[in-house]
């Protein structure tokens, strides 16, 4: 579960169904002879680390201070990240800051949560320009982009099955979406409802439903959320998800 996000782009990568990049993505493992520790860089983002050791730290960034000589920043959990923007700092002559805060959270049990109205449905063809408009939406205010081209990115959702729309008198007011599962975990995301129908409670609700559904397939629940977003921290919790690492990202100046 910690290396979700790391795993996820690995598989999709060697089975052919990752997304189309406009530049080559980077992977590194440290070997001790086995593989002890991972990292990639992804087109358009800085380095990520995962849940790596913080010793490791230092090679991984060594390693990839050849090939990325302009890397806009690290992400991952907080000691190894640090440290990694440390050895940057150093190798570069650049400044590192810290700029947000996550944390991974896993399903314990579920508490199944209720909003004003409306109902759970999967998403259909009828949804996809407004599921497009949300994702970009949603890349402006996480500052996380989905995809490069949003059309192409709600399209290939409504294709893989694991998006799920919350409609509110037929019209639909908010998304939830989930990976596929890997070695028994599904990560639930993106989580987005638009200004004007927040406050109802149909982002619980509908992340409550998604979840339900990944664990009657057998699988465990987990998902990442912004420490700077009190408000959808406590909607996680009372839907049953406890905290299980924090991360940090630092950009480099």
């Amino acid at each position: 579960m910690l290396h979700t996000i790391i795993l996820s782009n690995v598989r999709d990568r060697a089975e052919g169904t990752a997304e189309p990049e406009d530049e080559q993505s980077y992977f590194v493992s440290v070997h001790e002879p086995d593989v002890v520790g991972v990292a990639m860089r992804t087109p358009g983002r800085g380095v990520y680390l995962g849940a790596l050791r913080e010793d490791l730290a230092e090679p991984i960034a060594e390693a990839y201070a050849d090939l990325l000589p302009d890397l806009s920043g690290v992400a991952g959990d907080r000691p190894a990240a640090v440290r990694f923007g440390q050895r940057w700092a150093e190798l570069r002559g650049v400044t590192a800051s810290e700029t947000r805060g996550t944390r991974l959270h896993k399903l314990i049990e579920l508490t199944v949560l209720e909003a004003d109205r409306g109902q759970a449905r999967p998403m259909c063809e009828g949804d996809v320009d407004v599921v497009a408009a949300w994702s970009d939406a949603f890349a402006d205010e996480a500052l996380d982009a989905i995809a490069a081209d949003s059309r192409d990115w709600a399209e290939r959702r409504l294709r893989d099955g694991m998006l799920w729309i919350w409609a509110a008198d037929g019209v639909p007011v908010s998304m939830v979406g989930h990976r596929p599962e890997l070695f028994g975990v599904c990560r639930v995301g993106p989580v987005y409802t638009p200004p004007e129908h927040r406050r109802h409670g149909y982002a619980g609700a509908l992340t409550s439903r998604v979840t339900e559904r990944i664990l009657a397939a057998g699988n465990q629940a987990c998902l990442y959320t912004d420490l700077a977003n009190p408000t959808s921290n406590k909607i996680y919790h009372d839907a049953g998800y406890r905290p299980v690492a924090d991360f940090v990202d630092i950009e480099f100046s």
